[in-house]
């Protein structure tokens, strides 16, 4: 019996609560992958590039023999490691009655192969027909819906990540770009943070929060106002171009306040870390100011240290909000008393119709 193809679309709704396969091999999958696959990986890396190999260099015969020595001896270990999977992802002790969603590069081989071994086994399988490299290219489309977005503003230290936070809470459509970013945005916005995905697999992440509000009667989506380099990562073109014509929603809260809120969120932070953090940005802070900063982190002066950079992120931040076209209907400024002081209930009230 042939296993089941599905077209992207399909495949992503019905796996969305299934257990999805990714057969690739651990690098492949490493990269990138659909998010909440497990790797369940045909060949090694090295056994991928074998096969390869001989594909190119000697015949299609030839190198599906090289994998057919690879795939035998797997077989059993891979049947009992999907019924392992079974158990743990899915709580299931039938294992048999839970779909199986499998893909590999291009739906070809790989997958074919796994799929045969599965359905000759028991289970029910379907397969991404054109593969990861399907989701790709489905991934990229979605950057160009024209999504509604609405922008939390505001400069450094105005808790507009807290906002975002208490949106999600409260059940409205939110996309937490720092969160997938794993990455806060300031030259301190890598610590205490894990390590940050590859380019693409962030986009692979955003994409899959995108998919439900690609929708005519999700009008409005929340996020923060952002550059469009958060750390190493970058904010699909496609996307931040909307962010910046969206309105923003500009959280208005005194210096003083915002930097007693940084100090309070970085002051316990390493001073190593933070000197490396500070030297990354000395470039554009300024021989002067770096100089500074510096001293004042090595007395302990904390509020005095974080006040320079402060300053400096409220320039850059104000340049990136006036570079946008028809700011005047775009902005909406929301007087705060302090961080957190009443600012989000005003904004809900007053600005979603969520």
């Amino acid at each position: 019996m042939e296993s089941i193809r599905l077209h992207i679309k399909d495949f992503i709704s019905l796996a969305t609560d299934s257990l999805s396969l990714d057969v690739r091999s651990p690098s492949e999958y490493k990269h990138a992958h659909i998010p909440g696959a497990i790797n369940l990986p045909l060949f090694s890396d090295e056994e991928r590039k074998r096969v390869g190999t001989a594909y190119k260099q000697v015949s299609r015969e030839v190198a599906i023999k090289i994998g057919l020595d690879f795939f035998g001896p797997k077989m059993r270990n891979m049947v009992e490691e999907v019924e392992k999977l079974i158990t743990q992802e899915t709580k299931c002790s039938q294992v048999k009655e839970v779909k199986l969603f499998i893909y590999c590069w291009r739906g070809g081989m790989r997958s074919a192969a796994v799929a045969w071994l599965l359905q000759l086994y028991g289970f029910d399988v379907t397969i991404l027909a054109n593969g990861y490299k399907a989701f790709r290219n489905y991934v990229l489309d979605s950057f160009k819906y024209n999504f509604s977005f609405k922008v939390v503003g505001g400069f450094t230290g105005s808790g507009k990540t807290e906002v975002i936070k208490e949106l999600i809470r409260r059940g409205k459509p939110v996309i937490d770009l720092e969160e997938l970013a794993c990455h806060k945005g300031s030259a301190f916005g890598s610590l205490n943070m894990p390590s940050q995905p590859t380019q693409e697999m962030f986009e692979n992440k955003l994409a899959t929060l995108l998919f439900p509000f690609m929708q005519p009667d999700v009008w409005e989506v929340w996020v923060e106002d952002e550059s469009q380099r958060i750390g190493d990562i970058n904010i699909p073109m496609e996307l931040w171009t909307q962010m910046r014509s969206a309105p923003v929603y500009f959280l208005d809260i005194a210096f003083e306040k915002r930097l007693q809120h940084i100090v309070e969120e970085y002051g316990s932070q390493d001073s190593f870390k933070l000197l490396n953090s500070i030297e990354r940005i000395s470039r554009r802070l300024g021989g002067l100011n770096t100089k500074k900063a510096i001293e004042y982190l090595h007395d302990g002066n904390l509020t005095e240290c974080f006040a320079i950079l402060l300053k400096y992120y409220d320039k850059y931040y104000l340049r990136g909000l006036h570079n946008r076209d028809n700011l005047t209907t775009l902005l909406q400024t929301i007087p705060c008393e302090g961080v957190n002081s009443g600012n989000l209930e005003y904004l809900i009230s007053k600005h979603s119709t969520v």
